[in-house]
């Protein structure tokens, strides 16, 4: 039966776009440059502090100056990183609803621990998480299935009887190479042009408020099998 979700942090349980927002338009005002299109940030933050710098100013991570730009960015969101984040619209209630269904939730993440664990402890989720996978924790990140499995060590889970959810393809594929379930979080961060149809996920939904009953079908489904 369904024990346990597993989430993607960015563009899945957390909105945290803003705050990098936020940083970038700073880091640009400083340099004497006119703000940048928030959409263009965005739809490169699946690709980390390297896509949205490389976005933002245009510059290649090859380029004289690039590794200081992406140090001094890091820094500031070292101590700003949940002045804006929130969990998106639905994600409260659905994460009521595991807990008022034992059903434990993690988190699969390829951002650093280093930001990850004061972001969650931040936002209230913490305490409710039942586990944290971060790159810096294992061998191989996403979309090597390692992550997703060895948080369903953590929780004492079998992967076959989790559900993992992202809005990237290596989230998709790592849940495939996991024998996990997964569902494409289309509210995310995806970038013009991708298809997330071509990923072939078990399921996608448009916003938070359609994963409880999908999930809620699947326990009821996998219940009666048992």
């Amino acid at each position: 039966m369904l024990t346990s979700v597993l989430f993607d942090l960015d563009g899945t349980l957390l909105d945290t776009v803003d705050d990098f927002m936020a940083i970038i338009l700073a880091m640009r005002q400083e340099r004497g440059l006119p703000p940048v299109d928030a959409i263009r940030i965005r739809d490169r933050v699946s690709d980390g502090s390297v896509g949205m710098l490389s976005s933002a100013f245009n510059m290649q991570p090859t380029e004289a100056g690039f590794e200081a730009l992406r140090e001094e960015f890091l820094q500031r969101y070292d101590l700003a990183l949940a002045v804006h984040t929130r969990p998106f619209d639905g994600i409260p209630e659905l994460l009521d609803w595991l807990d008022d269904q034992a059903l434990p939730w993690g988190v699969v993440t390829n951002k650093l621990s280093r930001f990850s664990i004061p972001l969650l402890a931040a936002t209230g989720l913490a305490d409710r998480c039942h586990a944290l996978v971060c790159p810096d924790q294992v061998s191989h990140g996403k979309p090597h299935p390692e992550p997703l499995l060895k948080a369903c060590v953590q929780m004492g889970v079998e992967p076959c009887h989790s559900v993992y959810i992202g809005d990237h393809l290596r989230d998709i594929l790592a849940g495939k190479a996991a024998d996990m379930p997964t569902i494409a979080a289309l509210y995310g961060y995806i970038p013009p042009g991708e298809d997330p149809a071509g990923w072939q996920a078990t399921h996608s939904v448009r916003s938070p408020a359609e994963l409880r009953p999908w999930l809620a079908q699947r326990q009821l489904q996998e219940a009666s099998h048992v």
